[in-house]
């Protein structure tokens, strides 16, 4: 996706998350946010748009945030909106009452355990139904996406698919839970254009119900300019699904529409 709109005239840049990837100094600190927790990841994100900026001062810049990272870019929208110039809210976890239990129990392993341990119970709080509708297909991740090919390479790949631990998944909940808190919206810039995508069939926003709540929570604090749209049959990476290129098309499209105005 980011070759495609590099094509058309966009720069486009990635950071390496706390914990993930290359970031991560080894397997044992895979899904470990360190003391920053999830504050430190949004801290993150904020000083690479800064660099961004910097590199390009006279250039807009959107930020596109998918699964855990919708949640990143909502919480920096939350604190830095006048920031940005745009926001993209892709495959995003819905609200969900029971994440301050979660978070009061991986706090507790945290406690107990300590913080780099990693519990099957928490791992099942935070993804353990996402495959149920799709357990047939042998792969327990075949809930990302449609395309066997896609799931193949997830499955081998050592840096997707691993469980956090007590550290990382307590930040995970307690990002959840500030997103969906009504208090800390400074709304400094209302007219920001915000867009919210999302694979029909994708279990990790719940459901269309729970999907356009999400959105709706957004205009509610306060965004006038708050658009989405649902991909029919779609799993969760809908940018690596069957059919992708028509959601890079639409995401292209989107980014030109706002850049026109």
């Amino acid at each position: 996706m980011m070759e495609y709109l590099s094509e058309r005239g966009y720069i486009c840049v990635m950071n390496d998350l706390r914990g993930h990837g290359q970031t991560a100094a080894g397997e044992a600190d895979l899904g470990y946010l360190d003391k920053g927790g999830w504050r430190g990841m949004v801290d993150d994100i904020f000083c690479v748009t800064e660099w961004i900026r910097r590199q390009y001062p006279s250039l807009p810049l959107y930020l596109f945030g998918h699964s855990m990272g919708s949640l990143i870019v909502r919480e920096y929208c939350k604190e830095h909106d006048k920031a940005i110039d745009g926001l993209i809210v892709c495959g995003s976890p819905s609200a969900n009452g029971a994440v301050g239990i979660a978070r009061f129990l991986a706090w507790t392993v945290k406690l107990f355990k300590g913080t780099r341990h990693r519990s099957n119970l928490l791992a099942g709080l935070s993804t353990g139904a996402y495959n149920k509708k799709f357990r047939k297909e042998g792969s327990p991740n075949a809930w990302i996406c449609s395309d066997p090919a896609v799931v193949d390479a997830y499955d081998r790949d050592p840096l997707c698919g691993f469980p956090f631990t007590a550290n990382g998944y307590a930040g995970l909940f307690g990002l959840l839970q500030d997103v969906y808190s009504e208090n800390g919206w400074k709304v400094e810039n209302p007219s920001l254009p915000v867009h919210f995508i999302a694979g029909a069939y994708d279990p990790c926003i719940g459901s269309i119900a729970k999907f356009s709540a999400a959105v709706s929570f957004f205009r509610a604090r306060g965004y006038r300019n708050v658009s989405s749209k649902v991909y029919p049959n779609m799993r969760h990476e809908i940018h690596n699904e069957t059919g992708k290129e028509a959601v890079w098309q639409d995401i292209a499209k989107t980014l030109d529409a706002w850049r026109e105005k």
